[in-house]
């Protein structure tokens, strides 16, 4: 739980005697856990609805404790989890409601846990470009650079596969260590051929006159994908002599 500043002598103008937090405040508070944390961040965060501080008459923001501990959920949310904003919304709202919800889940987690069919957490199905944009924290031209490489592919309609989530998030990270959208595409033609294999092995099924067989495919593909996935991470472990936890 993040703590706000009390009221008392030398406090300043960074809260009120009522334990307020002035939007710096609130930076500082967040930036041990999030560095990357900004002010133009939070006020994004506020118009999307996410948290909703108090006004001065002046029109300054003052932040609560639960303001501030509820930025930190989103933040960990989106870090974590990789969950469009409206969904965090939703998510947090009910939960204030004192609803008892599952947490959605997009593709994969941040530790690489592949959460099992039987999971009862709804999936996340499409994002938009503008909050695929504010979740990865990138900007239009780096998300234009990652489609021109393949990593990303907008659907007919203008928005993403919940996926695209998880693919962006990943290649914001691994940027931190240097590695360039452009150094990814043979990651990403790897995967195609990984996924070619993966559909010659299931299209007699998908062909199949039997409706239940034809369905039967999505199953075995989820199997297979899940089967290539773990390969693969095996082979790229081997190969550098390291093992992940």
């Amino acid at each position: 739980m993040f703590q706000t500043p009390s009221g008392g002598a030398g406090q300043g103008a960074a809260a009120t005697d009522s334990g307020l937090m002035s939007i710096g405040a609130v930076l500082n508070a967040l930036r041990d856990e999030f560095p990357d944390i900004t002010i133009s961040k939070i006020r994004f965060l506020e118009s999307e609805g996410l948290v909703e501080p108090r006004r001065t008459p002046a029109g300054y923001r003052k932040f609560s404790a639960h303001d501030v501990e509820r930025l930190a959920q989103v933040l960990r949310m989106q870090r974590d989890h990789y969950l469009p904003l409206k969904v965090i919304r939703e998510h947090l709202d009910a939960v204030e409601r004192g609803e008892a919800v599952a947490l959605p889940r997009v593709g994969r987690q941040r530790d690489g846990e592949v959460v099992p069919e039987s999971a009862e957490a709804p999936t996340v199905a499409r994002i938009g470009r503008d909050e695929l944009l504010a979740t990865a924290g990138i900007d239009d031209q780096e998300l234009k650079e990652w489609e021109s490489y393949g990593l990303l592919a907008p659907l007919p309609d203008g928005a993403y596969d919940a996926e695209a989530v998880t693919v962006a998030s990943l290649v914001v990270q691994l940027g931190r260590f240097g590695i360039e959208p452009r150094h990814l595409r043979v990651m990403k033609a790897a995967a195609d051929r990984e996924a070619g294999l993966v559909d010659q092995v299931v299209a007699p099924l998908k062909r199949h006159r039997n409706p239940q067989t034809r369905a039967h495919a999505e199953a075995r593909t989820k199997e297979l994908a899940g089967l290539a996935v773990k390969l693969h991470a095996a082979l790229v472990q081997t190969a550098l002599g390291v093992r992940l936890p």
